[in-house]
């Protein structure tokens, strides 16, 4: 008989990693692996920041990550640097200033840190279960009404920007449900862990599929396989629950490279 307490975890961690694999889908599509890195490093900041202010943790995550990225669309307009030059200059700056804060700040830093790093999720209430099923559901709502010019942006934002497609509307929205995934996943594997979520499943699923929306709806399976076979794992094992659902994503990952060759044949009759 499981626990109350283990329940809450298995609910929480398959509603994030749901969303979080066809999310990480567009990463991949679009090689922005690193965006994701950056948003999640920003989110110690906004847990700085909401320690500071005494708001809720998860708010002051989805404000910075948010915030961290439309920084980042007005920098790529007014600097002449690289996309990665910007990514590494506002990853590693704003998870600076958030360690700084944080130890300046003092009651949070140490065993609660780690867990912010690498997660928590067996300490999870059942407002925290309703708040990522609520968001879950409304995030994947809006990106299947957006799905078709995400992919036409994401095929060729030129072409799609002249047939009409809103894509700075398109880019922004997406962006929320990043952050907002950012923030939810701070409870499941932590925000250094976080970009595995997203990358892992997604990066599974492609070897698998054969169109776009096939790749979404497995990397959505695969998270929630990921999530839950690490946290039986982490409960069997006794180890840290965040680094044994990426742990248990990794294999997956693996697993799909194997029987890739298998999946092609069967594709090809």
């Amino acid at each position: 008989m499981l626990d109350d307490f283990f329940i809450r975890s298995l609910l929480v961690s398959a509603g994030v990693g749901c969303v979080a694999g066809p999310l990480g889908c567009f990463l991949l599509w679009r090689r922005m692996a690193y965006f994701g890195d950056t948003m999640a490093h920003s989110a110690l900041l906004g847990i700085a920041l909401g320690t500071i202010l005494g708001i809720k943790l998860i708010v002051g995550v989805f404000a910075i990550a948010f915030a961290t990225a439309l920084f980042l669309l007005s920098l790529q307009k007014m600097v002449k640097l690289s996309n990665d030059t910007l990514l590494v200059l506002l990853s590693h700056s704003s998870l600076a200033l958030g360690l700084v804060i944080l130890a300046v700040s003092g009651p949070v830093y140490g065993h609660g840190l780690l867990s912010y790093l690498f997660g928590d999720v067996l300490a999870v209430t059942w407002s925290d279960l309703v708040m990522v099923w609520t968001g879950g559901i409304v995030c994947l709502v809006v990106l299947a009404s957006l799905w078709r010019p995400l992919v036409a942006i994401t095929v060729h934002e030129d072409l799609a920007r002249a047939e009409g497609a809103p894509v700075e509307r398109c880019q922004v929205i997406y962006m929320i449900l990043m952050a907002g995934v950012v923030a939810a996943g701070m409870k499941v594997v932590g925000i250094l862990l976080i970009v595995a979520l997203l990358v892992i499943p997604a990066a599974a699923a492609r070897s698998l599929s054969r169109t776009p929306e096939q790749m979404a709806v497995l990397a959505a399976v695969i998270g929630v396989v990921a999530c839950s076979g690490g946290l039986f794992g982490s409960l069997a094992l006794d180890t840290p629950s965040g680094p044994s659902i990426v742990v248990t994503a990794t294999f997956l990952f693996l697993a799909s490279l194997a029987v890739q060759p298998l999946v092609r044949a069967l594709g090809s009759q």
